[in-house]
């Protein structure tokens, strides 16, 4: 192994430098071992680092490990994947046609990823999440608006906080204004405990209210694995835009927007596209720095 490791800063859903959710990548991973990567997650201290290495088996075009600060493995496809691919776009990696679809393998899933191009636009990368699945509800309006913070008086009315997976179940919190979402101060312990209870590992809160073309303003905790707030979400983005859908409070066959990160002063856009059990994950970024860690 190489007492010298090559890195990378690339923020996602983003379309200017120091926008969007940072995201750290290292690349040719092959020989870092597990402690080693949760020891580098640690060091850069990001909500996810993603690890790049060569997959080992047909189909499959290459393999994404990322963990948190915490150490915790994250399996779901969201920035953490999206990050990596844009890297491999900027690398030259993926080819040059206007659209090709490559396999990644996350976990214990092969997903489909495509990457995007269009003269004068940055490319895109669209990716396949796990198929929907609904969990457990949270009904105890005191209780959860405890552990955010909040007051039931900011629970939206036409709607109940669900557990929502498409690759990692996170609990969705429905609220009346944008201002109820900015307010929320969560109780790291109370709410860590609820997520346990309910079955979910991080928590998204959102609004259905604003006027700017969104479907959704959100902002996402999960102290279950050492993340205080997190700018954008794929994999809960993903979700939220299948439980909008099925309720109604979403068109159906149209791109479902998310606008995350505004309390963190990282703005982003997150686009889902929804068809039928086909959950897909869109959005940019572009590639801001680059270095070496010495690991030796």
């Amino acid at each position: 192994m190489n007492a010298m490791t090559r890195f990378y800063f690339v923020d996602v859903f983003a379309d200017r430098p120091l926008t969007g959710n940072p995201l750290t990548l290292v690349p040719d991973a092959d020989d870092l071992t597990v402690p080693q990567m949760q020891a580098i997650a640690r060091e850069f201290n990001q909500s996810e680092t993603t690890f790049l290495l060569r997959p080992g088996e047909d189909g499959v075009d290459w393999r994404l490990r990322s963990y948190t600060p915490a150490g915790v493995e994250v399996d779901g496809a969201g920035h953490n994947a999206l990050g990596a691919w844009l890297w491999l776009a900027e690398q030259g990696l993926t080819g040059d046609a206007a659209a090709v679809t490559m396999r990644q393998r996350i976990g214990a899933e092969i997903l489909a990823v495509e990457i995007l191009r269009a003269p004068g636009r940055p490319v895109r990368v669209v990716m396949d999440q796990g198929t929907p699945s609904f969990g457990e509800q949270v009904t105890d309006a005191g209780r959860l608006t405890g552990a955010l913070g909040l007051a039931p008086r900011h629970l939206a009315r036409d709607a109940v906080a669900q557990v929502v997976s498409t690759g990692v179940a996170h609990l969705l919190v429905p609220l009346a204004t944008r201002e109820a979402v900015d307010a929320a101060v969560p109780e790291s312990r109370e709410l860590a405990a609820l997520l346990a209870e309910s079955g979910g590992e991080g928590c998204y809160l959102y609004t259905t209210a604003g006027d700017d073309g969104a479907a959704a303003y959100t902002r996402f905790f999960n102290p279950t694995v050492g993340i205080a707030e997190d700018p954008a979400t794929g994999t809960a983005a993903g979700p939220l835009a299948v439980a909008l859908i099925r309720s109604g409070r979403a068109a159906a066959e149209a791109p479902v927007l998310i606008e995350q990160g505004h309390h963190l002063g990282r703005p982003s856009r997150i686009r889902v596209d929804v068809t039928g059990d086909r959950v897909r994950l869109s959005g940019s970024g572009l590639v801001v720095a680059q270095g070496e860690l010495r690991l030796a």
